[in-house]
């Protein structure tokens, strides 16, 4: 079964790169709106074989006796991180029909699941502090959020490689903008429950709620720029361009927090490497 998974993943990665050239054909072939809708039919297959290996590894994982969910190292993390980016493009593609938003996202897809291929796939036995029933809520609830963010950058990116000489008050903008802001607040509830689980968790685990841990004081950095756009949104109406930019700043410290943190710096996070 683990092979496999592993098999079926080096299809989805390829199968993530297809649909983000599909998508950006689509985009700028206005004439060929049926490369837009290949590229939407070939991302749900993809997301469909990408769940399927997701549960055949975790049922390798109690073959073996490693018994774990799938969520413990950065080869599994990226997995799951590539799926969902996959599939929070996937629901806003369902729910607004726009399509070329999928030149800009499912790159992300691609980009987790190709990085993911460079490390090793051996399913590993779990370290003593990873053995908790909050493993699963932890890693659920963070990287939901970190895909809500990720989206979001997307989105920006699109807002602003798009929008130059184009009236902000365009209906197709002020949907940019809306979808930006409302994965924004997704992603930012989500990462607040990821912060109050790994809480509990670390204190179960190491005895305290809070340690100032790399990993943990990037995540309450990345909490607080996403909480000062969101501040910044209410309170001063910012929207669009200034949105956007902000919106991209903070996934930079998303991916500082994932990568930078696990791979630069040491501290209790370290296994996730």
């Amino acid at each position: 079964m683990e092979a496999l998974s592993n098999n079926l993943l080096v299809a989805v990665t390829f199968a993530y790169l297809l649909a983000s050239v599909g998508y950006l054909a689509g985009w700028i072939i206005k004439k060929a709106p049926v490369l837009g809708l290949a590229a939407s039919v070939l991302s749900w297959s993809a997301l469909a074989a990408h769940t399927a290996a997701i549960i055949l590894r975790w049922l390798a994982s109690y073959e073996i006796g490693a018994d774990h969910a799938p969520f413990s190292n950065l080869f599994e993390s990226l997995v799951f991180f590539g799926w969902t980016l996959a599939l929070i493009y996937l629901i806003i593609e369902l729910r607004t029909k726009l399509r070329p938003i999928g030149a800009f996202a499912m790159p992300l897809a691609f980009f987790a699941m190709l990085y993911a291929l460079k490390l090793d796939p051996a399913i590993k036995p779990l370290l003593p502090a990873l053995k908790s029933n909050w493993l699963i809520a932890h890693v659920i609830t963070c990287f939901l959020g970190y895909a809500g963010f990720g989206v979001s950058a997307a989105l920006s990116l699109m807002y602003l490689v798009t929008g130059k000489g184009q009236s902000p008050e365009d209906r197709r903008f002020l949907v940019l903008d809306e979808l930006i802001y409302q994965n924004v607040v997704v992603g930012f509830i989500l990462l607040t429950a990821g912060i109050v689980t790994g809480s509990i968790w670390a204190n179960s685990a190491w005895g305290t709620y809070w340690s100032w841990d790399p990993k943990e004081t990037w995540s309450l950095i990345t909490w607080l720029v996403y909480a000062a756009l969101l501040h910044s949104r209410y309170m001063r109406g910012w929207q669009g361009a200034r949105v956007a930019v902000f919106s991209l700043v903070g996934f930079v410290c998303v991916l500082f927090t994932y990568f930078g943190v696990n791979l630069l710096l040491s501290g209790l996070h370290s296994y996730a490497r």
